[in-house]
């Protein structure tokens, strides 16, 4: 069976519904030699900012069980070069550019939206405000709702009308869904789902924490569960918004929990580190995984586990008659556990 994996975001369409995730991969540079990255559904460039960054102090990486620590700090060349080289690079490749900005002020995300008017080869925005990698946390625009939606109304403001605007959205909050809502109202077109979460580790040799930075942003398996859970949120309180989802993906069936939570795509990150072909190998596992369970269409399954359930139970058999009872089909709603 031939199934249909294009996927559409905020009446953007894509080839299918495997993107990198911001910080993963650069530009695409680096997986191009392993895959040619025009055959995903978008590439999902590093944070760009205004000016070069040299990012945090070493060492900025530590592993941890089922994930690992990251504490770069947004490190970079700035918007010039990126748009000089590495954009062209994409375009000449055929690849959806997403590209992510990040700025310390409403204002750097405006001037950043505006550079990037009419440049061929962008098929996406996404404004990363919850980057957990920055000196002062006050800079985590992500956890205020205020703060959040004065960022999105300026890149959106400031944005071409046809290319979608995606807020990325950090799980380091009590209210997602009230942060989620909040940058929709401003003029978010999507959410991005979800950032790494803020964590640490201290070594006990040395006896203090392993990252220069003290704190880093949690990424890989371990926080699947709660990428899902936030993407479930969030689908169920604004069904009609598109969500790219991401978290800890390393097969096509972690992706496929992803599209049966709400989202219509999703990013693959921190596995790349240790298989750069995972992007191509989960769009293979996902379409499989799909074509077994009979499914023609990928946009069938995006939020399928909100549904109710269907459950067989038997009749009342007929006093007179012999027959077995037939089997009545009863909707059961779907229940939620949502934090008060």
């Amino acid at each position: 069976m031939s199934v249909d994996v294009t996927t559409v975001l905020a009446g953007t369409s894509f080839p299918n519904p495997v993107f990198t995730a911001s910080g993963c991969a650069a530009a695409g540079q680096e997986l191009h030699q392993f895959f040619d990255v025009a055959g995903l559904g978008g590439v999902v460039t590093k944070s760009i900012m205004l000016n070069a960054r040299s990012g945090r102090a070493t060492p900025r990486m530590a592993e941890t069980p089922s994930g690992m620590l990251n504490s770069i700090g947004l490190q970079g060349p700035g918007i010039e070069h990126f748009l000089d080289h590495d954009l062209p690079w994409l375009a000449e490749r055929g690849a959806r550019a997403v590209v992510s900005i990040a700025g310390g002020s409403v204002e750097d995300y405006a001037l950043l939206a505006s550079q990037l008017r009419g440049r061929p080869g962008v098929a996406m925005v996404e404004v990363n405000i919850s980057c957990p990698n920055v000196e002062d946390r006050g800079q985590v625009f992500a956890c205020d709702a205020k703060a959040s939606s004065g960022v999105v109304n300026a890149v959106r403001k400031n944005t071409d009308a046809g290319i979608p605007v995606f807020a990325k959205l950090s799980p380091d909050v009590t209210d997602i869904v009230g942060i989620a809502r909040s940058c929709v109202d401003a003029g978010a077109d999507g959410l991005s789902m979800i950032n790494t979460l803020l964590g640490m580790v201290i070594d006990t040799t040395t006896m203090r924490p392993a990252l220069a930075g003290i704190t880093g942003g949690l990424s890989g398996p371990a926080i699947r569960p709660v990428a899902v859970r936030c993407v479930w949120q969030v689908h169920q309180a604004l069904p009609e918004v598109p969500i790219l989802g991401m978290g800890g993906i390393r097969t096509g069936l972690d992706a496929l929990e992803f599209l049966l939570a709400g989202a219509s795509a999703v990013s693959i990150g921190t596995v790349v580190f240790g298989d750069p072909t995972a992007p191509v190998r989960i769009l293979d596992e996902l379409t499989r995984a799909l074509e077994e369970r009979g499914i023609e269409r990928l946009r069938d399954v995006v939020g399928l586990a909100h549904r109710p359930p269907r459950t067989v139970v038997p009749e009342e058999p007929d006093p007179v008659g012999d027959d077995l009872p037939a089997a009545v089909v009863l909707d059961e709603p779907a229940r939620a556990e949502v934090p008060s």
